[in-house]
């Protein structure tokens, strides 16, 4: 038996917390790592007193290479702390967080989302839903006790873990949820295209499509892992969804990434929507009043007046919880957020045409598209032809790889001191000669500067990666996309 700290093995190991959940390399997310981590947790949730052993803890994972492996460990981890392991199979994170909060226990997902299959990942639910940063700092500075008879010298797991409790539920009431919540048949005459690639949302998006009355056209299913990023698609995805388009006259094309929490939405066309323009439409369609979102996300929320109360946060689903969170202690009513990437969380209930759709506080990708559709044929108006409808500012974002955290922050140190001057100063060395005069800086996640034209750049290092990431904003669609380019090509003089 040993005594693992959790900071100093986040330390030793290289697998760390991110803007969801802890993550690292394959080769470094040994069952010995992956253990300590699920043992930490439970002894976290225990010391808060939101759990007792001998409760039931959901599993779940999706189809990385890895997952199977990680998700045995994560069994045997809740097994050896005095808690029952039940395995939910290969399940959206959503479906996963909807299963477990309805039954008020903690869950575990084992993914990685969307970044290389190479990578892995563990987020972490308590009963009441994701954990926050907070809870995060409280994980961290556990002490955990493990069983070093359990594994090998290199860390793997010496006897097979086997499943002793398994639900099918997860994915059933998931389906249920958006059969119930929307009008029967209302999708009737649709044709939409379900891009499947390796996402574990494949087969309830195929479902739900076609139980609401759509004819679904399955596309591009791979048994090799796709790293879909929603906020930087890939050039060969967006060839795709127009050839695709065009091949099978589509309504829409609909998909998500790894674990089914960000959604792809495409126009008639097959142009992908940008995640923060569909997360403008779902909030509308779905009547909230109330909408909490990161500094990075589309101004044409804030433009389009549809909302009483906007809450801008730090980029990642803990923040944007957080403020939702703030926003139901202040008694407010239809509180919804959403994110860049196009994940979309309900604090509040949402009751429409008599139908309620219960609060899912965490990032989902199939209330997404859904309403995008309904609003559409609710209006009487084409996917993109709703677009136009709404102020138009236009978003584009794009990303360096293999560039270290330590370098993306010792790069915009410069740009966020306490002196706006200095800022200005420093953002202006940077892009004045190409962008103009700088009229803001702000570091509330990373540096998002705004220019005298109202254009507006948006530095920022992933928290899930070593990438720089860069999102833009522009009055057109050609000008966002040329600012981006710029900036990448500028930027790469960073490395």
């Amino acid at each position: 038996m040993s005594i693992v700290q959790i900071e100093k093995l986040m330390q030793t190991s290289g697998v760390k917390f991110g803007t969801s959940g802890a993550r690292g390399l394959v080769a470094d997310m040994t069952d010995r790592v992956c253990f300590a981590y699920v043992l930490a947790f439970l002894n976290y949730l225990e010391h808060q007193g939101l759990v007792t052993q001998g409760m039931q803890v959901a599993v779940a994972g999706d189809y990385r290479a890895s997952s199977p492996r990680i998700m045995r460990a994560v069994g045997l981890a809740i097994q050896e702390a005095g808690f029952v392991p039940v395995l939910c199979g290969f399940v959206p994170t959503p479906a996963l967080a909807l299963y477990a909060i309805k039954r008020g226990m903690p869950s575990i997902m084992v993914t990685g989302s969307h970044i290389p299959d190479d990578r892995n990942g563990i987020k972490f639910y308590k009963p009441e839903g994701e954990i926050l940063k907070d809870d995060e700092l409280g994980m961290c500075s556990r002490e955990v006790s493990v069983d070093d008879g359990l594994f090998d010298a290199s860390g793997f797991v010496i006897d097979e873990f086997v499943w002793l409790h398994e639900s099918k539920d997860a994915y059933a009431e998931f389906v249920q949820r958006y059969v119930d919540f929307f009008p029967k048949a209302c999708l009737k005459g649709k044709r939409i295209g379900v891009y499947e690639h390796s996402s574990v949302a494949r087969e309830v998006l195929v479902e739900i499509m076609g139980a609401l009355g759509a004819e679904v056209i399955c596309l591009g299913r791979s048994d090799q892992f796709i790293p879909v990023d929603t906020e930087a698609v890939r050039e060969e995805d967006i060839i795709l969804a127009k050839q695709w388009s065009g091949e099978y006259q589509l309504d829409c094309i609909v998909s998500a990434d790894g674990d089914g929490d960000r959604p792809l939405v495409s126009d008639e066309f097959g142009v992908w929507l940008r995640g923060d323009v569909a997360g403008i439409i779902c909030a509308n369609y779905l009547q909230a009043r109330c909408v909490a979102t990161p500094v990075s996300c589309n101004s044409a929320l804030e433009k389009s007046g549809f909302f009483e109360r906007i809450e801008r946060t730090r980029i990642g689903s803990p923040f944007v919880i957080e403020a939702m969170n703030i926003l139901l202690a202040e008694g407010k009513m239809g509180v919804v957020g959403y994110e860049a990437n196009g994940g979309f969380l309900t604090a509040s209930d949402m009751i429409k045409n008599g139908r309620t759709l219960t609060a899912l506080p965490t990032r989902d990708a199939v209330i997404v598209p859904l309403a995008i559709l309904m609003d559409a044929l609710e209006q009487g108006v084409t996917i993109s032809k709703l677009l136009q409808r709404l102020p138009q500012r236009f978003t584009s974002s794009g990303r360096l790889q293999n560039f270290a955290t330590a370098l993306s922050e010792q790069r915009l140190a410069p740009l966020k001191t306490n002196d706006f001057q200095r800022n200005k100063t420093a953002a202006e060395l940077l892009f004045g000669q190409v962008f103009g005069q700088v009229v803001a800086v702000n570091a509330t996640d990373g540096v998002r500067i705004t220019f005298e034209s109202q254009e507006v750049i948006h530095l920022r290092p992933s928290g899930n990666a070593p990438e720089l990431r860069c999102y833009v904003e522009a009055e057109s669609e050609s000008r966002a996309e040329q600012m981006l380019q710029t900036c990448l090509q500028g930027l790469k003089a960073w490395v």
